[in-house]
């Protein structure tokens, strides 16, 4: 069986973290290729930065190149919010015969409980935990709440991994006319300056 990832987000901006998250979980799970879904409107997020179109494109420049990365417009073409129960089971449509593997940062995992319907989101793809070396995560810390979570979870340990960075951190330093080099791949923060992302104006 055919094992695909899906890493979801707004990527607003997508950064090296995300890149990294996918790297690491396809070769750990030996993944056939990992769909990035892009969102159109996140519940968690109703603030988004950037249009739709603008994070597209930095997500395709951001995976150019990799032939083991794909787009997923699964949440774009469809009126939102979008909520992760929903999006699952779409891209299993699109793939039937494939196991899904859901990539999430620790801080996802310890959140996981407060997910709008999380019991269903594990009835269609499991947990791809990456999990940070000054992380305090396990695969069954919320089997409390979800009875039997810790069975759909697989945890990545990476221990040269130090930090966890965010879009949110990539934005306020460019707002701040600061460094993002090495954040962000080159061809997306050329990107963002042609476009004046991200800036006080924009």
């Amino acid at each position: 069986m055919q094992r695909i990832g899906v890493l979801g987000g707004t990527f607003d901006p997508p950064h090296i973290g995300h890149l990294l998250l996918a790297e690491y979980t396809l070769e750990a799970l030996e993944l056939a290729k990992v769909l990035f879904v892009p969102a159109g409107i996140q519940p968690l997020k109703p603030d988004i930065r950037s249009m739709v179109d603008h994070r597209l494109n930095m997500v395709k420049l951001a995976i150019e190149g990799n032939p083991h990365f794909e787009i997923s417009r699964v949440d774009m073409d469809r009126d939102g919010p979008h909520y992760t129960a929903d999006t699952l089971p779409l891209i299993q449509s699109d793939y039937p015969d494939a196991e899904l593997f859901f990539l999430m940062g620790g801080d996802n995992l310890r959140d996981f409980k407060k997910w709008t319907r999380a019991d269903e989101v594990i009835q269609h793809a499991r947990l791809a935990v990456m999990r940070r070396s000054d992380e305090d995560i396990s695969a069954d810390m919320h089997d409390d709440v979800i009875l039997g979570l810790s069975q759909y979870v697989d945890i990545i340990d990476t221990p040269l991994l130090g930090i966890w960075l965010s879009s949110t951190h990539v934005v306020e330093r460019l707002k701040n006319r600061q460094s993002v080099r090495y954040l962000v791949p080159d061809a997306i923060l050329n990107y963002i300056y042609e476009h004046d992302l991200y800036t006080e104006e924009s």
